[in-house]
């Protein structure tokens, strides 16, 4: 997986998010944040703590004595960190998936999120004590260690809350970016291809004049297209039926103005039929397919729809047998040839992180374009 800005910013954004969806990037870079974040975090607690405890002339200007410290309070700060980290993990994979926690109410998230970090506070901060040469349990019972150990908690229990608020704040910007982001790129999809409409209009008219009966057919398909594509343009969510619905329309469309050169059909498995995703993803890909595999080809070809459901992904692919990933460029390919299935991709980072994928690959003959992600996490 390439690491680019894009990515970087993806990642970052779900480490930050309050709602438990799939992390986006490689696993481990949600723990380079983790420890980025400690590491920033350590430097105030070094602050203050030689705000309340350095005495004497020099004392804030000997390096050796900072770094000490700072070292000191890092592990601490890992320590709890790694045990936050690990909380949160487990709990996204049992009880707390991302489709829960958005069904949850506002108290029951304000307590999941606020309250495992302070559970995390409570089990890392003596084990980051003890890894950083500390004997906890000898400052029990002695006023002062009493009150060390008393303060430590506080102060972390208040800078528990307050990062639980600053990212919760965070989320609900980063959940508005998200969707203004989708909406961004469904318009520009469904914006992606004017012309086809006028096309579609031309054709029609044309009909008029010697194939009166072909000509209403393809109206009646045009129709329906319409129909179909915006009531999904309205939606947040859709199901896979939907979007096969209309993926089916446009199918139909283009055959009729393509005729035996176009032949298409449909392998979706029942329990497919009913999972939610966001719009507009499977269109692009059939529109791909004729585009660019069958329309350039003297013989046309054959595009296959295939779903199915396994391991609690959704395995949506569209399989055409036209010219191929090798084919020569056309000098008049419509402009915008790659656009369509970047907005795919950059939706599916935005909306699932890394638990979803595009890949386009070829088939011998043609192409195959295949969409994954996860059933359980498909609801708004």
């Amino acid at each position: 997986m390439k690491i680019d800005r894009a990515l970087l910013k993806a990642s970052w954004d779900s480490w930050v998010s309050n709602d438990n969806r799939p992390r986006a990037g490689p696993w481990w870079l949600q723990w380079v944040w983790t420890v980025l974040f400690c590491m920033a975090l350590a430097v105030p607690f070094t602050i203050l703590g030689f705000v309340a405890f350095a005495r004497g002339e020099g004392a804030w200007r000997n390096l050796s004595g900072w770094a000490y410290w700072y070292g000191k309070n890092l592990i601490v700060c890992l320590s709890i960190g790694v045990v936050i980290h690990l909380l949160f993990d487990a709990a996204r994979h049992t009880f707390a998936s991302a489709a829960r926690v958005r069904a949850w109410r506002p108290w029951q998230r304000s307590v999941f999120f606020a309250g495992t970090p302070i559970v995390g506070l409570f089990l890392g901060w003596p084990l980051g004590v003890l890894l950083a040469g500390q004997d906890v349990t000898v400052w029990i019972g002695r006023r002062e260690g009493n009150n060390i150990i008393l303060g430590s908690l506080l102060i972390g229990m208040m800078v528990s809350f307050l990062l639980h608020h600053f990212f919760a704040a965070k989320s609900r910007q980063l959940d508005a970016e998200r969707r203004a982001t989708e909406s961004r790129l469904m318009l520009l999809q469904g914006q992606m291809e004017p012309h086809f409409l006028f096309n579609t209009l031309a054709n029609v008219q044309s009909l008029l004049d010697h194939d009166l009966p072909k000509a209403r057919q393809m109206l009646a398909a045009f129709t329906e297209y319409l129909r179909s594509s915006l009531g999904t343009l309205r939606l947040e969510q859709c199901t896979l039926a939907q979007e096969l619905d209309l993926s089916t329309h446009y199918l139909m469309l283009m055959q009729a103005r393509m005729e035996d050169r176009l032949q298409f059909s449909t392998d979706i498995a029942a329990d497919a039929r009913a999972v939610t995703l966001p719009p507009l993803l499977l269109q692009p890909l059939v529109e791909n397919a004729v585009q660019h595999g069958l329309e350039p080809s003297i013989a046309g070809g054959r595009i296959t729809i295939r779903a199915r459901v396994e391991s609690g992904q959704l395995v949506l692919e569209v399989q055409d047998d036209g010219l191929g990933l090798d084919a020569p460029k056309r000098r008049a390919a419509r402009p915008g040839a790659g656009v369509a299935l970047d907005n795919v991709r950059q939706r599916l980072l935005a909306r699932y992180g890394s638990a979803a994928a595009l890949t386009v690959a070829a088939a011998s003959p043609g192409t195959l374009a295949r969409i994954t992600l996860p059933v359980q996490d498909s609801l708004p």
